[in-house]
């Protein structure tokens, strides 16, 4: 049984669909109903989804999200760690809000602590023990992109808190990888082909790459047995100003 946080959404539905098209039983959970049973629906004949409504940012609703996933499946095997929010777009750093800050840092950072800390929890205490994290990283966690600067602290630090589960883990049979996207289409980066901020100065369209394919490589690392861990993963529009940005 599988969970993926922003499931209603881009890439966090293409993984759910590409996981329950697998043969998974996937928990959506997400902070509105509607796209989760939009989600739900692209299962196929005898595949389990469940979509449960929760924002990752707030301790009360991350504890009902895995107490719903314990009481229909009894146990966790798969974490996909993926909610996430990129704040305002093109705010300089002297003039972005401590609320905007606040608000990616309690989503990206603290919401993917939190998830991976209650599947810690049930992975730790299931019969058999053990389970898999994967955590969304983006290639952000290695290069910035201009006017970014709450996304790509949190991303950085996405890097830390996959490397900490990844050892605590070992010895609960807990395996803990990341996975760091770069343009995939989604509605998230529908305006790169029309144009995005370079690190020059320069506004420059961008190629991007077909979802899909980054639903497949999550499956792959999913579906490794726990003696083996894909422990970081970069997958990216080929053509993209990622190697040697800035």
């Amino acid at each position: 049984m599988a969970v993926v946080t922003g499931a209603g959404s881009g890439i966090g539905r293409a993984v759910a669909a590409e996981l329950l098209r697998g043969g998974w039983s996937v928990v959506l959970a997400g902070r509105r109903l509607a796209p989760l049973e939009e989600t739900a629906a692209l299962a196929p004949p005898g595949a389990t989804a469940l979509p449960v409504t929760a924002d990752v940012s707030q301790p009360a609703d991350v504890e009902a999200l895995f107490a719903a996933a314990r009481g229909r499946f009894h146990r966790v095997d798969l974490l996909f760690n993926n909610a996430g929010t990129f704040g305002p777009a093109g705010v300089p750093v002297e003039e972005l809000p401590y609320e905007a800050w606040r608000q990616v840092v309690d989503t990206n950072l603290n919401g993917a602590f939190l998830c991976a800390q209650a599947a810690y929890r049930a992975m730790k205490e299931q019969t058999p023990r053990g389970g898999r994290i994967i955590n969304n990283g983006s290639v952000s966690a290695h290069a910035p992109r201009p006017h970014s600067v709450a996304y790509t602290a949190t991303k950085h630090a996405l890097t830390g808190l996959t490397k900490s589960l990844s050892l605590d883990g070992r010895r609960h049979g807990i395996a803990v990888g990341q996975i760091d996207i770069g343009n995939a289409a989604t509605d998230m980066t529908a305006g790169m082909a029309a144009g995005a901020l370079q690190a020059n100065g320069e506004i420059a369209p961008e190629p991007v790459m077909d979802v899909a394919d980054v639903a497949r490589t999550v499956r792959h690392m999913a579906e490794l047995p726990l003696e083996a861990n894909v422990q970081f993963t970069t997958v990216m529009a080929t053509a993209m100003p990622y190697v040697g940005r800035g």
